[in-house]
């Protein structure tokens, strides 16, 4: 997946003599802050995009069956009940359909006040199940899903070893929105450095506007050490954009977003200024802002460097 998410490094929370189980760190995506994390597969089945370095530590599998009904029945015991889970690590939709619809099961029985059960969506894991096994999953309900689609532009999908073309990304979006999941995209702001950097506003727009969720997260890109991506910075290779040229891209996208009533957010910590809003409604009010920053190139309204992670 993306590298959205914050981490819960070996999370392992005592219960008795028995605790809730997490193999490696745990990332989840920002809106799932209040979640139970249940760990359905052990890294991500894609794992090769340059630019991640989330689940490099991890070979990927899928986790035995007995293994999460076990830690089921331990947040059972521990929480009594629960309204939110995130069906952990990078992709946990790849799994067999019938094990997930297994594990919605379970989950909505042991839990009577359950509302959402959400994943990290892989384009290629998507595109591998039909319409209507999508279909099945969100009647059975898991009902948000995670899309890592980083940008629309077919050159930087391919430099960052995605695995999916445009075309391929904008078909996993459809099919999510369209088998009734609410969907979040997640976008990379800064992800084709200087040389494609108005292309791949443009292009984030375009598939947004193609793809038609319910909400846009936007990332702004943050080199990490030991990925293929890092290396590239350090030799030269990708120029990074700056704090402005960041928010010039930010603005490109707001501008060019024709969907109304998508969520906008870019609170996440890699970005260098959180805005949240509605578009259309509150499309001018962001511009406005990004124009008073723009126009008065004053840092004391953007994060630090050191402020900013992944």
């Amino acid at each position: 997946m993306a590298a959205e998410g914050d981490h819960f490094s070996a999370l392992r929370l005592e219960i008795g003599d028995k605790t809730l189980r997490y193999e490696g760190n745990i990332f989840r995506p920002i809106n799932e802050a209040r979640s139970y994390i249940l760990q359905c597969t052990v890294g991500c089945s894609h794992n090769c995009c340059t630019f991640c370095s989330m689940y490099k530590d991890k070979l990927y599998r899928v986790r035995s069956m007995k293994e999460i009904k076990e830690d089921i029945r331990m947040a059972q015991a521990h929480y009594g009940d629960l309204q939110n889970i995130f069906l952990a690590d990078g992709d946990a939709i790849a799994m067999e359909t019938n094990q997930i619809l297994e594990i919605l099961q379970i989950l909505y029985a042991a839990f009577p006040s359950l509302q959402t059960v959400a994943s990290y969506a892989g384009p290629n894991s998507t595109l591998e199940k039909s319409i209507f096994e999508l279909c099945s999953l969100r009647a059975a309900g898991l009902n948000r899903a995670y899309l890592g689609v980083e940008s629309g532009d077919e050159q930087i999908l391919q430099q960052v070893k995605k695995g999916v073309s445009a075309a391929e990304m904008l078909q996993a979006g459809q099919n999510l929105v369209n088998s009734g999941f609410n969907v979040f995209c997640i976008v990379q702001l800064g992800l084709g450095g200087k040389d494609r950097s108005r292309e791949h506003a443009l292009s984030i727009a375009n598939i947004v506007n193609r793809i038609k969720p319910q909400n846009l997260n936007a990332l702004t890109f943050t080199p990490v050490p030991g990925t293929p991506l890092f290396r590239e910075v350090q030799e030269g290779r990708f120029q990074l954009l700056d704090p402005f040229e960041s928010l010039e891209e930010m603005k490109i996208v707001l501008e060019n977003i024709s969907v109304d009533g998508l969520n906008f957010v870019s609170q996440h910590a890699s970005n260098y200024l959180p805005l949240k809003g509605t578009l259309q409604k509150d499309r001018d009010e962001m511009i406005k802002t990004l124009d008073y920053i723009l126009q008065t190139r004053d840092g004391k309204y953007l994060r630090n460097e050191q402020s900013r992670s992944l």
